[in-house]
């Protein structure tokens, strides 16, 4: 019975039954965003 149990509230909690997932707050600081590339250049 425990295991039932347990398992019943693993299979809710992996489903999201605490809500729908909210974007993090931002942490106060620096931000840096935009795009960076690697590579080498052969001419």
């Amino acid at each position: 019975m425990r295991t039932l149990a347990v398992l019943s509230l693993l299979a809710l909690a992996a489903c999201g039954a605490d809500g729908a997932p909210t974007k993090p707050a931002p942490k106060p600081g620096v931000s840096i965003s935009g795009e960076a590339a690697v590579g080498v250049v052969v001419k």
